[in-house]
């Protein structure tokens, strides 16, 4: 079976370019909760309907047959987060392929969020999913090509992780520290998601 190479994973792109998504009147966030699997059809749907979106996606090794392979998954398997008016979403409901559609009360809350993770995917880092994340020490790493962005480090066995979360869905993407410089945040107001 053929490895196919990446498919775009963000319309339009250059998403995140710019600080603010590009033609956004009229649009908001939403948060697709796809059926099982469907994440990458949808995308693929939603591409060709030159509708937005960003489906995160992380590079995946393994061995078969002797050969060392890659291919892309989703970072959060099951969600895909859409860019709609009314009507874009509506179209992407008709997919099928939606088992439910989350709206999204804090809009540049998300925003910041996704921009994040693209940062963090963009640097080509191992990156390892987080699921349902719990509290740990805010921090900002302040320079290297990650320098700028705010999360969380958990200590696991592996070492120190560096933890960039999307609060609304309760899950994140991480990356073992190295040689990053990280200054404690003192005071963070508390981000509500909901």
């Amino acid at each position: 079976m053929p490895i196919l190479p990446p498919e775009p994973n963000c319309f339009p792109e250059g998403l995140f370019e710019n600080g603010q998504p590009h033609d956004a009147a009229g649009r908001e966030w939403w948060v697709l909760h796809t059926k099982p699997r469907q994440e990458k059809s949808l995308a693929r749907q939603l591409h060709e309907a030159q509708i937005p979106f960003h489906l995160p996606l992380i590079a995946h090794r393994f061995r078969s047959r002797g050969q060392i392979l890659t291919s892309y998954v989703p970072l959060f398997p099951g969600y895909l987060f859409l860019l709609a008016d009314d009507e874009e979403r509506i179209a992407a409901m008709a997919t099928r392929r939606v088992a439910n559609v989350l709206k999204v009360v804090n809009q540049e809350m998300l925003w910041q969020d996704l921009e994040q993770v693209n940062r963090l995917i963009a640097t080509g880092a191992s990156i390892t999913p987080e699921e349902r994340l719990q509290p740990g020490m805010a921090v900002e790493i302040r320079s290297g090509p990650l320098a700028g962005l705010t999360g969380k480090i958990l200590r696991t066995a592996s070492g120190r992780r560096f933890v960039v979360q999307v609060n609304f869905i309760q899950q994140g993407a991480s990356v073992l520290m190295d040689n990053f410089s990280l200054a404690q945040i003192e005071s963070q107001p508390e981000r509500i998601a909901c």
